[in-house]
């Protein structure tokens, strides 16, 4: 397998798109708060009306709102990236053509792929800081660790923009984004979102573990709730490798699809 490394060439050439991108989204802000006010419904509905009966989470001992908060930002960073190189870049590359006028220019297919992935973690970026200052508000903020969440939201953005990207290689049409929904639905419910690993039989714990989603949570929650440990580091290690391996996956098909 080839390097993922980004010479410092293509690091230029891609903020060319990124400032498209930006420019783009600069003239509404609403893709942004449509991008929050999901995880905040989510939030209210089952993290303070649910925590209402739950009150504090055993062996945790935080109220569950707070348990859960980490668990919708991580969420809602994976969202933020995933949304943008998924059905955006679909839209830019076949209903749009964006890319046909693009590759004229001296941007590579690569530095279009970096430049989307980069964008999408600016966006992850900005929907996490408002989401934790939401947090903050509430009072679900009970560690200085929660700090760490956005750091940690460009690994996540990172990890599922790139995976965004190279499943749109895959797609033939629209309709084929039922399928994503099928795999993404079920990880934001069983991936620990709502409830601690421990409640599932021992059996299915490997299963949910090996879940993007999973480590994506355990990155933001740990620290959230005031742990500091190596279980940390290697959740960031399977984020970069996940994201690395996507991103290779996305830049070499997107090259033989726009190159032929």
């Amino acid at each position: 397998m080839t390097s993922v490394a980004v010479p410092a060439w293509t690091r230029r050439r891609m903020l060319a798109l990124v400032e498209r991108n930006v420019m783009i989204y600069r003239r509404s802000i609403t893709p942004l708060l449509n991008a929050l006010v999901e995880p905040i419904l989510y939030l209210l509905s089952i993290g303070v009306g649910v925590g209402l009966l739950v009150g504090t989470v055993p062996g945790v001992d935080v109220p569950y709102a707070a348990y859960v908060a980490p668990a919708i930002l991580a969420t809602t960073a994976m969202n933020t990236a995933f949304n943008q190189t998924s059905f955006g870049v679909f839209h830019r590359m076949r209903i749009e053509k964006t890319y046909e006028a693009i590759l004229p220019t001296p941007l590579s297919v690569t530095d279009i792929a970096v430049g989307e992935v980069a964008s999408a973690m600016i966006n992850a970026l900005l929907t996490s800081v408002g989401f934790l200052a939401v947090m903050a508000i509430g009072g679900l903020v009970t560690s200085a660790g929660a700090l760490l969440a956005l750091p940690a939201s460009l690994l996540i953005a990172y990890a599922f923009a790139a995976g965004g990207l190279a499943v749109t290689t895959y797609l033939r049409d629209f309709p084929d984004f039922q399928y994503i929904q099928l795999f993404m639905l079920p990880m934001y419910l069983f991936a620990t979102t709502f409830y601690p690993l421990s409640v599932y039989p021992e059996a299915v714990r490997p299963l949910i573990q090996a879940l993007p989603l999973y480590h994506s949570i355990e990155l933001v929650r740990e620290p959230a709730l005031g742990h500091l440990g190596w279980g940390l580091l290697s959740a960031a290690l399977y984020l970069v490798a996940f994201g690395s391996i996507a991103m290779w996956v996305a830049t070499h098909r997107m090259t033989r699809a726009m190159l032929r």
